[in-house]
């Protein structure tokens, strides 16, 4: 088990945590610790706390020393050669013309190097400022491009609210903010309203974000169907901070909205799932309930249901040696075992009824033969042309005799 402490370096900045080593340490107390910067004084925020050492992935810087009253003392020194290399810079920006905007400067402990921080549009060519800088200074010079965030938590300043801006006062670091909280908490798509000094999206609308996300989770949508004391109607509006639904009633052509606690409001297809629960405690499963004429249905299975693929052909059998056992069935079940397709089997060769019957027709050789065998001879047919022409001369005489 280790003891850590919370050093801040800034005022209102973030919390940098590093190992006690030892000293026993209260927040408002001046320490010298190891950074990778160097040295550097900073104040303590957090007093000791132990903790697994385990647990943390990197191990800890430790704590030089208590810091001395010749320690505070350099670094009050410190901040007031800040705002001396503070104007010099500014100087020196507007002689290089450079796009740039001057935010802070900040000097090592040890007086090894100096940091300055700008804002830009864009990239920023600055060179030549460090070379003049560094003959200014004696001493190493780093310029450093922050966002506006950044300017406006190192700045200060009033928020919208009228209170100071909370990333100068007590954030120690930024969370992401997206319009899409400022939809969910219904406030007005105006940029100036939502907007702090910054430009950017205040960061007061992640604080009641996830009150807001559940709440929403537990109260209707807008435009559902509930039910209310007064009747069923339908959603217009939420409070998510009263927890209250705005729900439009009809009156016949009329419609009047009324206010009611989210606790009064039930969903209309929560009452009906009970409906339907309760109606099937008491008339049981609906497969097995009983004919109302107190006859119990027979549960018809066709062949499609055991086998799905009706359009398929079944190769284990000749379907002309299959019985149907099953009792016939009434309605659409008798016409669809009357069109009944071909059982899977061996491949059927299925027949076109309006095609005539070719067992009865005759082989085309054997109806030459018999037509063959049928033709009479010359002798029979001669016979049989004068048996006609005496029947012809009777008739004639018989026709003479009656007139």
């Amino acid at each position: 088990m280790g003891k850590l402490i919370g050093v801040q370096f800034q005022k209102n900045g973030k919390l940098y945590y590093f190992d006690a080593n030892g000293y026993d340490v209260k927040p408002g107390y001046y320490v010298i610790v190891d950074t990778a910067r160097g040295h550097d004084l900073g104040e303590v925020a957090m007093g000791p706390r132990e903790i697994d050492e385990e647990t943390w992935k990197n191990p800890l810087k430790k704590t030089i020393r208590i810091a001395t009253e010749q320690d505070v003392q350099h670094g009050i020194d410190n901040r007031e050669k800040e705002k001396e290399a503070f104007s010099v810079c500014q100087k020196k920006i507007a002689e290089h013309k450079l796009e740039m905007k001057l935010v802070s400067v900040e000097y090592a402990f040890d007086n090894s190097k100096i940091l300055f921080f700008f804002t830009a549009n864009g990239r920023v060519d600055f060179r030549s400022l460090v070379k003049d800088l560094a003959s200014v200074f004696k001493m190493r010079i780093e310029l450093r491009q922050i966002g506006v965030r950044d300017e406006a938590k190192m700045l200060g300043g009033l928020g919208p609210c009228g209170r100071p801006i909370c990333c100068g006062t007590f954030l120690d670091q930024f969370q992401p903010v997206s319009i899409k909280m400022a939809k969910e908490q219904n406030l007005s798509m105006n940029p100036t309203k939502i907007s702090g000094v910054c430009g950017r999206l205040m960061c007061c609308l992640k604080y009641e974000q996830e009150h807001y996300e559940m709440t929403r989770k537990k109260m209707p949508k807008v435009g559902r169907e509930v039910i209310t004391p007064d009747g069923s109607g339908t959603v217009s509006d939420l409070n998510i901070v009263k927890e209250t639904v705005f729900v439009r009633m009809m009156n016949g052509d009329t419609s009047e909205i009324k206010e009611y606690p989210l606790e009064d409001i039930s969903r209309l297809q929560e009452n009906s799932l009970h409906q339907d629960q309760d109606s099937g405690r008491k008339n049981g499963p609906v497969e097995n309930r009983p004919d109302p004429d107190g006859e119990q249905t027979p549960e018809i299975k066709s062949e499609d249901d055991e086998f799905p693929y009706s359009d398929s052909i079944r190769y284990d059998s000749d379907p002309s040696d299959q019985k149907d056992d099953r009792p016939a069935a009434k309605g659409k079940e008798n016409n669809r075992n009357r069109h009944k397709k071909a059982a899977l089997g061996k491949p059927v060769k299925r027949e076109n009824p309006n095609r005539k019957d070719q067992s009865s027709a005759p082989i085309p050789d054997q109806t030459q033969k018999e037509t063959k065998q049928q033709d009479p001879s010359p002798a029979s047919s001669s016979a049989s042309k004068n048996n006609w022409a005496d029947a012809l001369e009777k008739a004639i005489q018989a026709i003479g005799q009656d007139k």
